[in-house]
């Protein structure tokens, strides 16, 4: 093992041959962000003609092309469970005027142009061309054969009453036969399941229903949303580093090779857009990033960002930009649905624990703050606990201390409702990474780091940092609906106000 540092100092620990590639691989990285970055620099300067407003608190932006939002829009859903019911019931209730898109950034929220003088506060959905939700048609793969209305009543998530008003909707959304493998989900199994010789066969056959889909439903665009459990833990490897050894894996058979990667390569390889709301890796690997370039077809992820892991990026900001130190910080969750189910193997919390162990060294940066942040204790637990249904309960100890040292606790108990709070974030993503495959400077960039905003693990590419402040990824979110539409970047330093 041994270090290597990061263009920012951070020091990162990683299994090398000897000091000599430690230091190649270190110069490799630093010199692939320094070219990002230089990159958008030199964006940001062109589009301002080349000069700095020192005293404002935007910056100028040039527009985007963006091709408008013309047909149906096509959602595809690997895992037709909880996460997956609950969005879709509640965007058929919406349409019908049943209930509102609380939750949802892109229905409900707005953003700000110009100056705060200016009073120009648009919602977003009115701002940018996305797709209305009267334009999205659904289909979905599943282990198990219930239709939409049956599995959201076995959920038991939303009210039997809205689902009945619901139901011959809902009873028209039926699964398609799943890819599936017992090895890496080991808490469940169902008779749907795609049958092949091959990985390859499996992917041919993915590829075969979104072929079949686009057609039958009339769609014009597609986007894959990843609402599947949690696989056991997979490191990256060999097969996952380029399309052709990724190719020859699927031939083969590896076992390197999750179902939740098949469904992403299948996604890619059509050009579809593929957003990963599990921990798995799916997406988050060299071959999908090559794929997703290659194609145009924008990839995000990992796990989306609800509960417990969201209290986390606003408290530990509130943190750290008030300098107040952090000894220890206990998380434990009970949860009775599939999800919690599934997380009751020890390889699929695996998964989960790396995603949502990330957040707080990322936020707090001990590396920077060694008197504050240097010796943390961060502790997560899961626990299944089936009376408890999908009203997830995560508990929160948190040990901090102040001035002089003197210790203080916070206490949280967030009794939540964990499909109520993923299906918004679902919406979101569907009418974004349809608007980012539409945008001429978005669709060929693979990862669509904007979004990190909806996940507890965002995706970056390879040597950067993600960022995990809530109120940062907010504002990268925004700053790039401004980018795209041609509007000043709000930085908020203001002085202009006070000359």
């Amino acid at each position: 093992m041994a270090d290597w540092s990061d263009v920012d100092g951070r020091r990162h620990r990683k299994q090398f041959k000897n000091a000599e590639d430690a230091k190649k691989h270190e110069h490799r990285e630093n010199a692939m962000v320094h070219a990002l970055r230089a990159k958008r620099e030199l964006k940001l300067s062109g589009a301002s003609g080349g000069k700095k407003t020192a005293r404002s608190e935007t910056v100028t932006a040039t527009t985007s092309k963006i091709a408008p939002a013309k047909g149906k829009l096509g959602v595809m859903i690997p895992g037709m469970g909880a996460v997956a019911t609950t969005f879709v019931a509640g965007v058929e209730a919406i349409r019908k005027g049943l209930a509102k898109p609380i939750g949802s950034l892109t229905q409900m929220g707005t953003v700000r142009l110009g100056k705060r003088t200016d009073g120009r506060s648009p919602k977003i959905k009115e701002f940018v061309p996305l797709a209305g939700l009267d334009d999205l048609v659904f289909t979905g793969w599943d282990i198990f054969e219930d239709n939409m209305y049956e599995a959201a009543s076995n959920a038991g998530v939303l009210d039997q009453r809205l689902l009945d008003q619901l139901k011959p909707f809902l009873s028209s959304v039926t699964p398609r036969s799943a890819v599936f493998d017992h090895n890496y989900v080991k808490k469940i199994d169902g008779p749907n399941v795609k049958k092949g010789k091959t990985k390859m066969d499996l992917a041919e056959q993915l590829r075969q229903d979104i072929r079949d889909f686009k057609k039958t439903s009339g769609a014009s665009r597609l986007v894959t949303m990843w609402c599947g459990s949690t696989e056991s833990y997979i490191a990256a490897g060999e097969a996952h580093q380029s399309v052709k050894s990724f190719e020859n894996a699927l031939r083969e058979n590896d076992e390197m090779i999750a179902p939740s990667m098949v469904y992403a390569y299948a996604s890619l390889m059509e050009g579809v857009p593929f957003a990963n709301g599990a921990p798995n890796l799916t997406v988050d690997l060299p071959v999908m990033l090559d794929l997703s370039r290659q194609n145009e077809a924008p990839i995000c992820g990992k796990d989306f960002k609800t509960g417990q892991t969201l209290m986390k990026t606003v408290l530990a900001p509130a943190f750290k930009a008030r300098m107040l130190g952090l000894n220890g910080w206990f998380s434990t969750n009970i949860l009775g649905n599939r999800d919690g189910e599934v997380l009751d193997d020890p390889g699929s919390f695996k998964t989960k624990e790396e995603s949502k162990l990330s957040v707080l060294e990322h936020i707090l940066q001990p590396d920077l703050y060694p008197e504050l942040y240097g010796d943390m204790y961060h502790k997560v637990r899961i626990n299944y606990y089936p009376p408890r249904g999908d009203n997830k309960e995560g508990w929160d100890n948190i040990d901090i201390f102040g001035w002089l040292g003197y210790p203080m606790q916070i206490k949280v108990d967030f009794l939540c409702r964990d499909s109520i709070l993923a299906a918004p974030i679902v919406l979101d993503l569907v009418l974004l990474m349809d608007l980012a495959k539409r945008s001429s400077e978005l669709r060929g960039l693979g990862i669509q780091e904007w979004l990190s905003f909806y996940f507890k693990s965002p995706m970056t590419v390879p040597g950067l940092y993600p960022e995990h402040d809530l109120f940062i990824q907010l504002m990268k979110l925004k700053n790039t609906l401004r980018h795209l539409k041609g509007e000043e970047l709000i930085t908020h330093l203001g002085l202009e106000y006070y000359d």
